[in-house]
């Protein structure tokens, strides 16, 4: 017997704006019926959850992440299973798996290990591949840089299963564009990044189905300038004008200038733009230092700010990614780009979920999707999280 939820007296938050006393029923793992309190109060339902006005938002999707807490996904299984019972907590019910670039064959048979997590928590949507098809380096060990390989690509798809694999890629690499079609395969588009690409390279990674670009603005460096006083074009530009290609970035204040996300949206519109955690090993957890990968060592200053490596690599002080949950993300938003809730959440359930070609099943309070579930109270931090119908975090008081 499939079991009924009814929602009640909940402050919906969708797509462009708040339904205040709100109702959601939902069955078997999806959302059936979706309107005001008075209208669905007197639906039949196995279990009512009175929300009393608190704002029921759809799940939130992280498209970037490598670590959380004390775990990170490149130390293996148990890591990625502890990372997936965790986010919840932070109100994301969906997320990319983050793999930093390791060996040929080695890389194949560590994904593989990682495909075979089952998760109790958040829905694995897939595994994110940063590298090793990159330009520039950025915080990532040298086996970011690699040949154009089309085994090795055919490798990593073959591993993921029965995942899907997004490769962030970087459009002046040598011999990427010929890549791209077995890459995104298996329905996932390309992200672009850690890249110096011109505008004809940029395009034609578009072209070729390359439509997102990732922690954007970082690891994007500007073209020199080669005619005084002609400002230059490059990847970044040739993004935001072209209305095909959606971004997103890391909202931790020091990443990215809050006006340089205020121009993407003038440029991109609402729906193209996205909120990302680039969640390092240590995220969530007090200010610290952490181990991050062969013998590096990573260190916050604050809770949710940027994590930067230490002095055991000459790369001193380089940004490796954030300490953000994707919670405090959305609050930034709020704060930082004087946009209201509705705009906020969209930038990291409905939008993300868009950009993986999802957008059918997550992202949305709306019929036929998933009933996965974010509920913030008052000051805008997570108090529940469901996933199909299935509550998964509670936060006690």
């Amino acid at each position: 017997m499939s079991k009924t939820i009814l929602f009640r007296h909940a402050t919906l938050v969708l797509i462009t704006e708040l339904m205040p006393d709100g109702a959601v029923l939902c069955r078997e793992g999806r959302i059936i019926r979706v309107g005001p309190d008075r209208e669905l109060c007197k639906e039949a339902a196995d279990q009512v959850v009175d929300l009393n006005g608190q704002w029921l938002a759809p799940g939130f999707i992280d498209l970037h992440i490598h670590g959380m807490h004390r775990h990170l996904i490149d130390h293996g299984p148990a890591a990625l299973q502890a990372i997936c019972d965790i986010l919840p907590q932070t109100g994301v019910t969906g997320f990319l798996a983050g793999i930093c670039p390791r060996p040929k064959g080695e890389d194949a048979r560590f994904v593989a290990s990682l495909a075979s997590v089952r998760s109790s928590g958040s829905r694995i949507l897939g595994f994110h591949m940063e590298g090793p098809f990159l330009t520039l380096t950025g915080a990532l060990p040298k086996e970011a840089l690699g040949a154009a390989d089309p085994e090795r690509v055919e490798n990593l798809v073959s591993a993921s299963q029965p995942y899907p694999t997004v490769f962030s890629i970087a459009p002046d690499f040598e011999g990427i564009i010929d890549l791209l079609p077995r890459m995104q395969s298996t329905g996932m588009p390309a992200f672009i990044t850690h890249t110096r690409a011109t505008v004809d390279q940029t395009l034609a990674a578009i072209d070729a189905g390359a439509r997102h670009a990732t922690h954007f603005y970082d690891v994007f460096p500007p073209p020199p300038e080669t005619d005084p006083g002609v400002r230059p074009c490059g990847t970044v530009e040739t993004i935001l004008a072209d209305p095909r290609a959606s971004v997103d970035f890391i909202l931790d204040g020091e990443h990215v200038n809050p006006m340089a996300i205020r121009m993407a949206l003038a440029c991109k519109g609402p729906d193209r733009v996205c909120l990302i955690t680039d969640a390092n090993i240590g995220a969530g957890l007090p200010p610290g230092k952490h181990d991050f990968l062969g013998g590096v060592e990573v260190s916050f200053t604050y809770p949710g700010g940027p994590a930067r490596l230490t002095g055991k690599t000459h790369q001193a002080g380089t940004l490796a990614g954030s300490g953000l949950t994707l919670d405090l993300a959305m609050r930034n938003a709020i704060r930082l780009l004087d946009i209201d809730l509705p705009m906020a959440v969209r930038m990291v359930s409905a939008n993300p979920a868009q950009v993986l070609g999802l957008d059918h099943l997550y992202g949305r309070i709306a019929e036929g999707l998933a009933s996965d579930f974010t509920v913030l109270d008052q000051n805008r931090q997570v108090c529940q999280t469901w996933i199909a119908g299935r509550q998964v975090f509670t936060r006690s008081n």
